[in-house]
């Protein structure tokens, strides 16, 4: 599946790159995220780093291809009894992915005063790479903690390595190519976040907020 995922990410590039008009940029910052149809959820933070390339249909339509490396996560806090009986404190959960990703967005820009807003819209896939579960849980005058690493598959499978949905985003870029935008994901895969318990599906909720430079 790397393999593909990076064939499909060159294979844009080179496509893009034959014609002249083709300009590339990167960008990066936060993201905050969320496991969806979990009970006490909260979005907690991470980054992404994107590379891309822009090639315009139009005098105000792009299509841009990108390659990702995103972080992604869910923070669980809750009364510890509730996610297990022989917890008698309070739990709190923190689980961290880390993913690359393909998006492939139609970028529609608007001219206004000395720069472009944009709005983009699109397809994404993403394959996770690695990721780790911290817990703890709290009693008077103790702590426990633990930390454990996300299986993406064997018998001990905790999750599920492909993620896919759409991405929706909002920016600026001023004409000497530096832009700013915030966007959302919508993840539309069940990532399977617990084995063997009868769960609705499960995935990611993401806003993110970046700037950037476009050449």
């Amino acid at each position: 599946m790397k393999t593909i995922l990076s064939v499909l990410g060159f294979s844009f590039i080179s496509i893009f790159a034959a014609n002249a008009q083709t300009t590339y940029g990167l960008k990066a910052g936060m993201n905050f995220s969320k496991i969806t149809e979990r009970k006490f959820q909260n979005y907690t933070p991470s980054y992404f780093v994107t590379g891309f390339a822009e090639f315009p249909l139009t005098s105000r339509l792009s299509i841009q291809p990108g390659l990702s490396l995103q972080g992604k996560g869910s923070k669980t806090i809750a009364p510890g009894s509730i996610m297990d009986p022989d917890i008698k404190g309070d739990y709190k959960g923190t689980m961290n992915t880390m993913s690359i990703e393909i998006p492939i967005n139609m970028i529609y820009y608007v001219p206004v005063g000395y720069g472009d807003i944009f709005l983009s819209a699109g397809p994404y896939i993403g394959y996770n790479i690695s990721g780790k579960i911290k817990e703890s849980n709290y009693e008077p005058g103790s702590t426990q903690e633990r930390s454990s690493d996300i299986k993406f598959s064997g018998n001990n499978k905790y999750m599920n390595r492909i993620d896919a949905g759409v991405n929706f985003g909002l920016g600026y870029k001023l004409k000497n190519g530096i832009l700013f935008q915030a966007g959302y994901g919508l993840g539309l895969t069940d990532l399977n976040v617990i084995k063997n318990v009868s769960l609705p599906s499960s995935s990611y909720r993401t806003f993110n907020f970046g700037v950037g430079f476009q050449f």
